[in-house]
């Protein structure tokens, strides 16, 4: 949550920084705002609402120079939505500018201390506190006339961080040193991106991948200070940090929308692909089964796994959740799947061959990443399933997946759901191979998923057809989205697709569990989506329908092609072609997604910058 952007360098910094923040918009939208250094003085604009309304209007009136800079887009933490409360934070001498993501948990306490240093407040914010302090020991420093051959403004920086708990990425500069940017972590990520004769910082690849191809990915705890032509990097804890260059994978047009109105809908259309990607290279046709090449646990050690707990949230939960029916299906191993927010405070007990698997788009989820240090702090192996490299779960994890899935950009996930699943397909046909799977199961799952895209295109080929029915529902207030065993975790997954971009209130539930309350819902105003592909509950899920229809409640069915008997009890159908019933939730939930998002557009919804979200959840 909240984007970063810094520029150093021979360019003018303004654009560079504006550019930035569009790119990075997707992380908050509350406010943006930028401080640009020229001739020692502090240029700083920040605006309420968003880039385009607010402060890329406002820089058109006005002329900022510069080859220096910061720029944040904030979503709101402590303090609502406004000019003041908009970042950059300068210090109580006017002379530090500091942008931050994440929350400083001490920072009433320190606010307390600096007032009694007569230092005053002019936002809400915990980061005008932290402002202050960075102020406070840069001045101790200064009046001290310290010889220490450290930077000042470093120095400050170091200083203030040992006083403060919670999270930060933040970068600071200031007008009496205006050849240097520091940045440091704690939970929140920030990336340095180099160039040549310039340097960049951010807290996202996709605000500098027009620029760079190359960046270093900062760890917890340390501490940066960039210029033009060098970085430093230490870190609090052990005075050297570990540094790496990695190289940025994807191309600047793949963070673009292209022909697309929405980044959503681009993200939705690119499924066909990003699921030939999440395969390519993985299945092993001569041993019938999966391989991997970054897992790093042997085949005994695999085999020894007697139980998997899977960590996620959201829209990866729901993936997990899917996980959960496959492994157990094909290798019998019993799998529990856990809120990362709840996992990393319950004292689950986790038996000696546990193995914890973290599964996140972003890779930088606060819960997630705080449940995987937990169960690696407690001896477990822990797998990554992430779609970001060089991600701070991707790099803390014993091993892992990638889903190679390009930049996902629309805050409501869609592309990593469905590669999430296939992933978690192949995972578990391995793990079931090591033990019980036949190899004429493992055959047939094989050929299944290499027809995955084909069938996916097929299914996006109704686009207009789902439109159609978007435009019949969107007006209701209340959805049910149903379906069974696989599918459960797909109607939880509509319901919130609904939910996040239409602001219309929906649920999910396992169909057999309506009767068990939800039916009181029903009415003629309150439709019901229904998944209902061929398999072996089919009947049993008819006689769920059949119980909506007996109530005049409308009903949508997502259902397989040439199913003959599924019209008699529906008021519309989305047909997807027939494939293993264990593969069906990768093909029923893109009409979900299609729904979804064309009711949001009739709406009038902002789709891919939903309301009180923010793509990366980095703050608890």
């Amino acid at each position: 949550m909240c984007g970063i952007i810094g520029y150093i360098g021979h360019k003018q910094a303004e654009p560079i920084i504006l550019e930035g923040l569009r790119r990075l918009e997707y992380r908050g939208y509350d406010s943006a705002g930028l401080a640009i250094i020229n001739q020692n003085q502090f240029q700083i604009i920040k605006k309420k609402g968003k880039i385009d309304d607010g402060l890329a209007s406002e820089l058109k009136n006005r002329k900022v120079i510069g080859t220096l800079g910061i720029g944040h887009t904030r979503w709101a933490t402590h303090g609502p939505p406004s000019d003041t409360n908009a970042h950059p934070h300068l210090d109580q001498t006017g002379s530090i500018a500091i942008v931050h993501n994440g929350v400083i948990e001490n920072y009433e306490k320190l606010k307390q201390k600096l007032i009694k240093l007569n230092h005053s407040f002019t936002s809400q914010t915990d980061t005008e506190v932290l402002a202050h302090l960075i102020g406070e020991h840069y001045k101790q420093i200064v009046t001290s006339n310290s010889n220490s051959n450290m930077h000042p403004l470093f120095q400050a920086v170091i200083n203030a961080l040992k006083e403060v708990i919670g999270t930060y990425g933040i970068a600071v500069i200031s007008r009496d040193h205006p050849d240097v940017i520091i940045a440091a972590r704690r939970g929140s990520p920030l990336i340095i991106g180099l160039g040549d004769n310039e340097n960049f910082l951010a807290s996202d690849t996709n605000a500098i991948i027009a620029h760079t191809k190359q960046a270093i990915y900062l760890n917890d705890y340390d501490v940066a200070i960039i210029t033009k032509n060098d970085f430093k990097i230490s870190n609090l804890g052990t005075d050297t940090a570990k540094i790496q260059i990695s190289k940025i994978e994807y191309s600047p047009e793949e963070a673009e929308k292209g022909e697309f109105p929405h980044f959503m809908l681009k993200e939705i259309f690119e499924q066909p692909q990003t699921i030939a990607n999440a395969i390519r290279g993985r299945i092993d046709h001569e041993e019938v089964t999966a391989r991997f090449g970054g897992l790093n646990m042997s085949a005994s050690e695999l085999r020894a796994i007697d139980r998997i707990v899977m960590i996620a949230c959201g829209t990866s939960w729901h993936a997990a959740l899917t996980g959960e029916y496959l492994i157990e299906e094909f290798a019998h191993i019993p799998v529990e799947v856990e809120y990362a927010s709840e996992f990393r405070y319950r004292n689950a007990p986790l038996e000696k061959n546990t193995l914890v698997i973290a599964i996140t788009q972003s890779g930088e989820t606060a819960d997630t990443l705080a449940g995987l240090r937990e169960a690696k702090r407690r001896g477990h192996k822990v797998l990554s399933i992430c779609n970001v490299v060089g991600s701070t779960i991707a790099r803390e994890a014993d091993g892992g997946i990638y889903l190679h899935a390009g930049p996902e950009i629309g805050v409501a996930s869609t592309k990593a759901f469905t590669s999430q699943v296939t992933v978690l397909t192949l995972f578990s046909m391995l793990m079931g191979r090591m033990r019980m799977m036949s190899s004429r199961q493992a055959l047939e799952m094989i050929k299944a998923l290499e027809l995955l895209p084909e069938h996916i295109k097929t299914v996006l080929s109704q686009n207009n057809r789902i439109r159609e029915i978007a435009l019949k529902y969107a007006n209701a207030k209340d959805f049910l989205f149903l379906g069974r065993q696989y599918n459960f975790p797909v109607a939880l997954e509509g319901a919130l697709k609904l939910k996040e971009i239409s602001y219309i209130h929906a649920e999910g539930y396992p169909a057999a569990e309506m009767k068990h309350g939800p039916i009181a819902l029903i009415d003629e105003k309150t439709p019901s989506v229904i998944i209902i592909p061929k398999g072996v509950l089919y009947d049993k899920t008819i006689s769920n329908l059949q119980e909506i229809r007996a109530r005049n409640g409308p009903v949508i069915a997502i259902a397989t092609e040439n199913d003959k008997r599924i019209g008699e009890f529906t008021n519309d159908i989305i047909f997807i072609p027939e494939t293993a019933e264990q593969l069906s939730p990768i093909l029923t939930v893109i009409p979900l997604q299609l729904l979804a998002y064309h009711i949001a557009v009739i709406l009038g919804r902002d789709v891919d910058k939903p309301r009180n979200l923010a793509k990366s959840v980095t703050v608890e």
